[in-house]
C-alpha cells in the first residue's frame, strides 16, 4: 500500500505503530531522532510521515515539518504527540508553527492511528490526482 516513515525517539512505540500499519499492508520504515528521520526521508521518500513533537529537543518534530515545508516538501505529515497533555495547551495545524495535516494525542488507540492514517493518505491521494489534471 503506502510506504510510512515514523520518527519518534521511543523505539517501544514506533514499534507497535510498525505492527499495527504493517497489518494494515504498508511498508515502514523508523527513526529516533530528527537527523535520522531527514536521512531516512531523503533516502527513501515516504507517502506519509508521523513526527513525535519532543524527541532529543523540545521542538524536534516540529522543526522538522518546519524544514521539509520550507524545503517544498509536501509528504502528508500526522503529528502524533504527547504536548498538549504535557502543556496542558491544545495544538492544531499553522502553516508556519505546526505545517502538519493531523495531531494525534498519545496515547491514542490503533484504530484511531489507523483511520488517520488511511484519511491523509486518501486525501494526499485525491490532492495528487488533481494537480495532475
Amino acid at each position: 500500500m503506502a510506504r510510512i516513515l515514523v520518527v519518534d525517539d521511543d523505539p517501544e512505540l514506533t514499534e507497535v505503530i510498525r505492527l499495527y500499519l504493517e497489518a494494515e499492508g504498508h511498508e515502514v520504515h523508523t527513526a529516533h531522532n530528527r537527523p535520522d528521520g531527514l536521512a531516512a526521508l531523503a533516502a527513501t521518500p515516504p507517502d506519509l510521515l508521523i513526527l513525535d513533537v519532543m524527541m532529543q529537543a523540545a521542538d524536534d518534530g516540529l522543526v522538522m515539518a518546519q524544514e521539509l515545508r520550507a524545503a517544498g516538501n509536501a509528504v502528508p505529515i500526522l503529528m502524533l504527540t504527547a504536548i498538549g497533555r504535557v502543556t496542558r495547551f491544545q495544538y492544531d495545524r499553522d502553516s508556519d508553527w505546526a505545517p502538519v495535516d493531523a495531531f494525534l494525542e498519545k496515547p491514542t488507540t490503533p484504530a484511531a492511528l489507523v483511520e488517520t492514517v488511511q484519511r491523509l493518505l486518501a486525501q494526499h491521494a485525491k490532492e495528487a490526482g488533481h494537480a495532475d489534471h
